[in-house]
């Protein structure tokens, strides 16, 4: 257990994975299964308000039998501790900026996957899926430094390669 404030939170998150796409069949299907997840929450501010990628990914929450929930980051941060004993937490962050945000708001989060980050300008290219710039580094660095294990990880099946293996 963490304390945070008055609160002692229990650690209901059994995964958070950074995945560009949020939730997909991977993540909805292959990464709950395999985690024993009950629970997908997406933390992240433009998806918490957008009412067609929640339709498109309710469904595949939907098919693999598990509830869903949209939340801001900072709705995360304000209510992660008030999640019950049977819930069990998958976290899907959109970047390593929400992560560490999550993370500074005092969010338990104790395994962070790094799943996919696409390409962009100005990013290079870290493992087969995976494309990073200064600041993603910088926030990683910063959320393994607190305590946090961070590491690459497409599909369970795949060997975890930690953050120093990568960058």
């Amino acid at each position: 257990m963490k304390i945070k404030g008055r609160f002692i939170m229990a650690t209901h998150i059994v995964l958070t994975r950074i995945d560009n796409r949020l939730v997909h069949g991977q993540v909805g299907v292959v990464w709950t299964s395999s985690i024993g997840a009950n629970l997908l929450l997406v933390a992240n501010d433009n998806t918490a308000n957008d009412k067609l990628q929640q339709e498109l990914m309710s469904a595949t929450a939907e098919s693999s039998g598990v509830g869903i929930r949209f939340w801001t980051i900072q709705k995360t941060i304000d209510n992660i501790h008030r999640a019950s004993d049977r819930q069990k937490i998958f976290l899907v962050v959109r970047n390593p900026q929400d992560a560490l945000k999550l993370v500074k708001g005092g969010v338990p989060i104790t395994q962070l996957n790094i799943g996919n980050m696409h390409f962009s300008e100005g990013k290079e290219q870290i493992t087969k899926k995976v494309y990073m710039d200064q600041a993603d580094k910088d926030a990683l660095t910063e959320i393994a430094n607190s305590g946090v294990d961070v590491f690459v990880q497409d599909v369970p099946e795949d060997r975890k390669q930690s953050l120093k293996e990568v960058i």
